[in-house]
C-alpha cells in the first residue's frame, strides 16, 4: 500500500509472496523518494524484520496481517491512495493438494483487499495474476481466474471518480518466488542433475524490471477492469536449464522427471475472446474487461463469430529464444550477475 506525499501506499502480501530480494524491495526501495509512506502489509514477521533491517527507510512502515482478515485489511488501509495487491499461494502442487487454502487467500482475501479498498477511498488497486488464469487446469488457475473475477465484478458496479480497479496478468518472472532458475542453480552448485519435468515445455520469460514496469503501466493507464499484459518471449524448460549449465560453465546433466500435479505444456496469457478487445499500446497489451450484461441472448444464442478468426497468445506461438538469447538475457540479471563475480 502506498500514499502520495501527502498520504501512502500498500503492498498487500501473504504467505506465498516474493522474499526480501524480491522485486518488491525493489519496488520499495525505487518508490521511497517519491511517496510520503510505503506500508509492507504480510503476516510473515520473519520476512519483514528481513525487509526492515536491510531496508532501514522512515517511510517504509510494516503492519502484521493477514488478507484473510478483513479487520487486519482496514487497518492498514486508512489513509492509502494506491494498493499492489500481491498477496497469493502460488505454488502449483501446494495449491493442488490444498485447494481450500488457495481459495481462502486469492479469492476470498483478495475480496477483502477490495472491498477494504473501495470503502476507504483508495484511488487506485493493481492486483496482480497469472498466466495459470486463462483456461485453468489446476487450483491455482482457477482461484487466480476467480480473483480477476472478483475484481471485474467489483468494477462494473463502481462509478466515475471510485477507486479504480485494474489488473496485471504475468508469465513466469525470473527470480521471483517460484521461479524454477534458483533451484537449477542450487544443483549446478551441487554437481547434481538438473530436474525438468518435460524439456519440451515452453513458459514466457519476464526479467524483473519489466515486471515492475507491467505494474507501473498499470497504475498510471488502467481504466476500470482493464488486464495488462506485457509481450514477453518464451523458451522451451530444456533449453533454460542448458542455458545456465553453459554460462555457469557445468557439466550437469539434463533429467526429465515427468509433468508435476496441474502442469500445463505450454502457458496462455491471453485468450482469442480478450484478444478481440484488446488494444496494442506499445510493449504492453491492454485487455478490456467485457462489458456484456446479464442478456442472455448473446451467451446462448447470438455468439460472437469473431472469435473463431483469432487465436490465443500463448508460450507456443510468441517469440521463441534461441538458446543464445536466453544466455543473454540470463546474464543481464543481476542474480547471475552476482554469480559470476562470485557472489559479489
Amino acid at each position: 500500500m502506498t500514499k502520495k506525499p501527502s498520504s501512502g501506499t500498500a503492498l498487500p502480501q501473504n504467505r506465498g509472496v516474493c522474499p526480501v530480494d524480491s522485486w518488491k524491495l525493489r519496488v520499495a526501495v525505487s518508490s521511497a523518494q517519491f511517496l510520503k509512506e510505503i506500508i509492507i502489509f504480510s503476516r510473515d514477521e520473519l520476512k519483514q524484520e528481513q525487509m526492515r533491517q536491510r531496508l532501514n527507510h522512515s517511510k517504509i512502515k510494516f503492519y502484521i496481517g493477514d488478507i484473510r482478515d478483513r479487520d487486519s485489511v482496514d487497518d492498514a488501509m486508512t489513509g492509502v491512495d494506491y494498493v499492489f495487491h500481491a498477496a497469493a499461494l502460488k505454488q502449483v502442487p501446494s495449491c493442488e493438494f490444498f485447494p481450500m487454502q488457495a481459495t481462502l487467500t486469492n479469492v476470498i482475501g483478495s475480496q477483502n483487499v477490495i472491498n477494504s479498498a473501495i470503502s476507504h477511498g483508495v484511488s487506485r488497486v493493481v492486483s496482480l495474476s497469472t498466466d495459470k488464469a486463462v483456461y485453468p487446469v489446476n487450483a491455482l488457475g482457477i482461484t487466480k481466474a476467480l480473483m480477476e473475477k472478483v475484481v471485474q465484478s467489483a468494477s462494473r458496479k463502481l462509478s466515475e471518480g471510485q477507486t479504480v480497479l485494474t489488473l496485471v496478468r504475468y508469465g513466469n518472472v525470473l527470480f521471483s518466488r517460484g521461479s524454477v532458475i534458483p533451484l537449477f542453480m542450487k544443483l549446478i552448485k551441487e554437481k547434481k542433475p538438473l530436474t525438468v519435468t518435460e524439456p519440451g515445455m515452453t513458459r514466457f520469460l519476464l526479467p524483473l524490471k519489466e515486471a515492475i514496469s507491467l505494474v507501473g503501466f498499470a497504475l498510471t493507464n488502467g481504466k476500470q477492469g482493464d488486464i495488462f499484459v506485457r509481450n514477453a518471449p518464451s523458451c522451451s524448460v530444456g533449453d533454460l536449464a542448458q542455458a545456465l549449465i553453459n554460462i555457469l560453465g557445468s557439466d550437469s546433466e539434463i533429467k526429465t522427471i515427468g509433468i508435476r500435479h496441474g502442469e500445463k505444456m505450454h502457458e496462455t496469457l491471453a485468450s482469442k475472446d480478450e484478444l478481440l478487445r484488446s488494444e496494442d499500446m506499445g510493449g504492453y497489451l491492454r485487455l478490456s474487461m467485457d462489458d456484456r450484461d446479464l442478456n442472455y441472448n448473446k451467451y446462448l444464442s447470438e455468439g460472437d463469430k469473431k472469435v473463431v478468426q483469432t487465436e490465443d497468445y500463448t508460450s507456443l506461438n510468441t517469440t521463441r529464444l534461441t538458446l543464445k538469447e536466453i544466455e543473454e538475457m540470463l546474464l543481464e540479471q543481476p542474480e547471475i550477475i552476482s554469480e559470476l563475480n562470485g557472489g559479489a
